[in-house]
């Protein structure tokens, strides 16, 4: 049981930070620069980045129970990771996204406002604090992996 714990455990990990990885290095500045209209962009964005969010949710809850049946001084440390990995990943998609939403809803091109609207600057600072969130939980998974990484736990 412990052998497929750990699996399962790296499995999670692999789909998720590769989720993280794939996304915004490849997914998201290909859109931006393939699709004519920045607004469409932002759009499909935003649609993958909820699928990604689900996914990490699914995936922390996974590595949770799984964690639950290894043993080893690590996993503690590893489980409060995780759980913080799958908050700030709520935060993003139930707090902040739909804040975002909302504004593209209100204002309408975000792109033809000019750098100083307060809605432009609103919806700047939200995309800022999704990115820093984002590269949080990234980083706390890698850190999980270094964790997971020895043969004894």
């Amino acid at each position: 049981m412990q052998s497929f714990s750990r699996f399962l455990q790296l499995l999670t990990l692999v789909l998720w930070i590769g989720g993280i990885v794939f996304f915004s290095f490849v997914v998201a500045p290909a859109l931006f620069s393939i699709l004519p209209d920045p607004e469409l962009a932002g759009r499909v964005v935003s649609r993958a980045l909820a699928g990604l969010h689900y996914l990490g949710l699914v995936c922390g809850a996974v590595f949770l129970v799984a964690s639950a049946f290894s043993e080893g001084k690590r996993q503690k440390a590893m489980r409060g990771l995780i759980v913080l990995m799958m908050l700030l990943t709520a935060i993003s998609q139930f707090g902040i996204i739909p804040q975002m939403q909302h504004l593209r809803q209100a204002i309408g091109s975000i792109q033809a406002l000019p750098a100083k609207d307060a809605g432009r600057a609103a919806f700047d600072r939200l995309h800022q604090i999704s990115v820093i969130l984002e590269a949080i939980v990234l980083s706390c998974g890698v850190a999980v992996v270094g964790l997971i990484s020895p043969d004894k736990n």
